[in-house]
């Protein structure tokens, strides 16, 4: 089995970064397309873990605190 790092998903200044591991930022997005584009692009098809700022993404740069997580929702979407 190979040992893979893990992801993780923050809201950023209205946007969505995306780490594999811990600091190792690979991709920042504000669009559903884009953060499609970096789901694919990395491969990233499994679980992620998403930091507390997408609780709190109205402190992040988002009109409501769910703004990140429709975000997240609308780029799975277009995946699907």
């Amino acid at each position: 089995m190979k040992n893979q790092e893990t992801i993780f998903i923050g809201a950023h200044e209205g946007g969505i970064q995306v780490f594999k591991g811990a600091g190792n930022l690979v991709g920042f997005a504000n669009t559903p397309k884009m953060l499609a584009y970096i789901l694919d692009t990395h491969k990233i098809f499994d679980s992620v873990m998403f930091t507390s700022s997408m609780d709190f993404a109205d402190e992040e740069g988002f009109d409501h605190h769910d703004g990140a997580k429709n975000l997240w929702d609308a780029a799975v979407e277009l995946r699907v």
